[in-house]
């Protein structure tokens, strides 16, 4: 597997011209898991990284670095070409390939990137951005940057992900126990947030959809569950993943 390994060697292309606001976002597409780089695990400097089930919902923060010349040309972890003109981004454990949204809150620029390559393996560093995608984010001089990334998904795969979600309705559930992690009025924060749980892990995830005085409540519970001892064991688990507001409900 060919990953990315930051900014340690590499060069800037020469001659490039484009200015940072002429470079256009990746648009954002359905995607299909590759064939390649999507491992259950695999290594790199005697560590192991778990690739995740799903990217759905998922967010995270850290310092963005970038790389070009050294490896453009190469196969990268999908089996493409390291393109450093497109835009396009490395990430450890997600998925690939997948679109995410990458803010720079050092001068609050925004682009979008197609995730299709694996690193960096550095600390502290979550994304490894083409130089194309370093230049719009103002990450290409200064080597380095304090992000935040978050995955971003066409219609036609929230539409997907609507219809594998498990989809209650609490009128036929009598007696059934359930960890309820968050209640929303939209059904797309709901499914975002059915999906970061399943990214980290947690199985059972269902969505239960109520009326409340004439509007719909998309309710995220997991469940059901066969014992209050297990539904405390869930609540202590989601409160490590820093979620809150957790009840144990019977319906």
């Amino acid at each position: 597997m060919l990953v990315s390994c930051g900014q340690i060697k590499d060069d800037a292309p020469a001659n490039y011209a484009k200015q940072w606001h002429e470079i256009p976002d990746a648009t954002v597409a359905s995607v299909t898991r590759s064939k390649y780089g999507n491992p259950a695990s695999y290594e790199v400097f005697g560590k192991t990284y778990y690739v995740k089930n799903s990217a759905a919902g998922f967010q995270q923060k850290g310092i963005a670095s970038w790389y070009g010349t050294k490896f453009h040309g190469r196969r990268t972890s999908s089996g493409e070409e390291y393109d450093m003109y497109a835009m396009t981004a490395a990430h450890k454990t997600l998925p690939i390939p997948v679109y995410v949204e990458v803010i720079n809150h050092d001068n609050n620029r925004k682009a979008i990137v197609r995730v299709n390559d694996r690193g960096p393996f550095h600390q502290g560093r979550i994304i490894d951005l083409s130089y194309a995608a370093a230049t719009k984010l103002g990450v290409a001089q200064a080597g380095t940057a304090n992000v935040s990334i978050r995955v971003v998904r066409s219609k036609s795969d929230k539409n997907r992900q609507r219809s594998d979600a498990v989809v209650e309705s609490p009128v036929a559930e009598g007696g059934k126990l359930y960890v309820q992690i968050a209640a929303f009025s939209t059904e797309d924060n709901a499914l975002s947030h059915l999906g970061k749980l399943q990214g980290e892990g947690f199985s059972n995830v269902r969505l239960h959809i109520e009326s409340k005085k004439g509007k719909a409540l998309y309710r995220v519970r997991i469940g059901p569950l066969p014992s209050e001892r297990v539904a405390k064991n869930i609540v202590v688990l989601l409160k490590e993943y820093n979620h809150k507001n957790l009840k144990i409900v019977k319906k």
